[in-house]
Order: structure tokens, then C-alpha cells, then sequence
């Protein structure tokens, strides 16, 4: 079974130092108090990004999302925009990294003198964590594509639970995936209240139907870098796309599929609810957006 988070091992990453709080620490002593609010509580943000040929990719993007995040939840994250930009960097010159790395940014709002849910018993000093590992997308994820399952669990409006927010709570996500493995699925296709295709549990989903690309609107999906530059690069090279309110039936009856992401890219899909997509993978709008998002990625880093 093949997740959109499954990677190849590497085995450099097993003396991988870890940014921890501004110092750089072996993973096996990287470790946060009992009583960090990330730990007791899942509260705290965190931004997933990409190193690749020496540049961190769309950083302005990432960093603005951690820093609205932190701002939404009224988290101070003690530290400027170009802070942790150095902090990153100090973190890849350590680790002798140039290219193929994802990287995961935390911050918390840190240790309390108490565990439980006021934020007033913040002690006032986040916790920030740097973890940097070569990981590439497993190389069959291409041809093999995911398997979806629709689930139950349904994503929530800003005023319940805002899916845009890069919130270290991630348990209705996670008991969406558990739903959709029982279902002998890679991941889990998840529905907005009004019964609509919306955003899968890791990653944002697309699919095409009659030459078409489609995807949700915004409100109940994820806030993807991934996702936005796929649209921009849509609209900007004439394919034809639409974004709305669509039945599951139609993501069912699609022609192709593909789910996106900071680690995967665009990440082809296979079948949802046991239909076997028609097309071989990736198919051919996948195939053409994946090279325009390369080409992308490339230019980025040139730059």
C-alpha cells in the first residue's frame, strides 16, 4: 500500500541533525517537554517545504501561510521572517544539503506550567523545530497511482475548524485516512457539509472529466502552495478548468486524477471507490501539468 506521504529510504537521514529550539541536535536527542503545548494539545503551526537545486521553493508562499497560521491562532513566533530563513540554511549547511530534501517547519507555542487548554499558561517561549531529510517520492508512485476511498468524516468550515490553517490537530484528518485504509485505500476522499468533493485528508485532489481539470473551491480544502501554483499554471497555459461544487459522481466518473502536495507534487491517482481510472497513468493533462510544474520548480530555483 502506497500513501502520498510514502518515500524512498535514505539512509543519510539517520545522522541527520535536527534545528531544535536554535540548536543543531542528533535526532535521538531532539526532544520537547511533557508539557509543550504541541505535545499536550496539538496546538502550535508548521509549514511543509521543499530544498531543490539550492533553493527552498516558493519560500515567500510557505512563510507567509506559517506566519497568517501563527497570527490566527495567536502565536508568537519569536522570531522574524529572515530568522528562520537563516535558521533553515544553518540547518542544510550542517547536514551537508543541497537538493531532494523536504523539510518540516514546527512552532508551538511552546512549554506551560500546566497541562491543559488555557494558553494563558504559556510559559511566553515557543518552540520551534527544523527536521530536514532526503526524501523522494517513492519512483513507482507514478505509474502505480493512489487508491481513494470516500469517507464520512466531512471537512469543516473556518468557524468549526478551518482546514486552510496548517494546525498541528490533525485527528479528524487522520480518522479520515484510518477510515479510508480500512477501506483499502491509500488515502481518504473527504466531502464538504453540503455532500461535495473537497480536499483529501494530506493533500488537495484534482481530476479531469471531458478534457476538463477540476478541483473544489476554496473553503474546505487545504491552503496549498502545491494546489495554487497547479491553477495558476492551468489558467496560464489554456487548459480548460473549473473550480465548484461537485458531486462525488463526478470525481468517480473522471478520466483521470492526480492529488498535490509540497512533497509529492502532483501524485497521479489510480481508482476511487473501487472505479479503476480509464486512462493508463499518469494520464495525459497529469502528464503535461507535471512537466510545466517541474519547468516551474526549475525556473525557481534559477532564479
Amino acid at each position: 500500500m502506497a500513501g502520498s506521504q510514502d518515500f524512498a529510504a535514505d539512509p543519510r537521514n539517520a545522522t541527520a541533525l535536527v534545528w531544535l529550539n536554535g540548536a543543531l541536535v542528533p535526532k535521538a536527542e531532539a526532544k520537547v517537554s511533557i508539557f509543550d503545548a504541541g505535545f499536550v494539545l496539538g496546538d502550535g503551526v508548521w509549514e511543509g517545504l521543499r530544498l531543490h537545486k539550492g533553493r527552498l521553493m516558493f519560500l515567500g508562499a510557505h512563510l507567509d501561510r506559517l506566519f497568517e497560521g501563527a497570527a490566527a491562532i495567536e502565536l508568537d513566533i519569536g522570531k522574524t521572517r529572515a530568522q528562520l530563513v537563516d535558521a533553515l540554511h544553518d540547518l542544510f549547511a550542517a547536514n551537508d544539503m543541497t537538493d531532494g530534501v523536504h523539510i518540516r517547519l514546527m512552532v508551538t507555542r511552546g512549554e506551560k506550567a500546566a497541562a491543559n487548554q488555557d494558553p494563558r499558561n504559556a510559559l511566553g517561549r515557543p518552540t520551534i523545530v527544523i527536521v530536514a531529510e532526503w526524501k523522494a517520492p517513492a519512483p513507482t508512485i507514478v505509474t502505480q497511482g493512489l487508491k481513494l476511498a470516500s469517507v464520512d468524516i466531512r471537512c469543516t468550515p473556518a468557524e468549526m475548524f478551518d482546514m486552510r490553517l496548517n494546525s498541528h490537530s490533525r485527528l479528524n484528518l487522520i480518522l479520515a485516512l484510518q477510515q479510508a485504509i480500512r477501506a483499502g485505500a491509500d488515502e481518504a476522499l473527504m466531502l464538504d457539509p453540503a455532500g461535495f468533493v473537497a480536499s483529501c485528508n494530506a493533500t488537495n485532489f484534482f481530476w479531469v472529466r471531458d478534457g476538463e481539470l477540476r478541483t473544489s473551491r476554496d473553503a474546505y480544502c487545504f491552503n496549498g502552495v502545491t494546489r495554487g501554483n497547479v491553477i495558476k499554471l492551468a489558467r496560464d497555459n489554456a487548459i480548460p478548468f473549473a473550480q465548484g461544487d461537485f458531486p462525488l459522481d463526478d470525481a468517480r466518473g473522471a478520466d483521470e486524477a492526480f492529488v498535490t502536495g509540497t512533497f509529492g507534487g502532483l501524485t497521479p491517482v489510480r481508482e476511487i471507490d473501487g472505479v479503476t481510472l480509464p486512462l493508463t497513468l499518469p494520464g495525459p493533462v497529469t502528464t503535461r501539468l507535471r512537466g510545466l510544474y517541474e519547468a516551474l520548480k526549475d525556473a525557481e530555483a534559477a532564479r
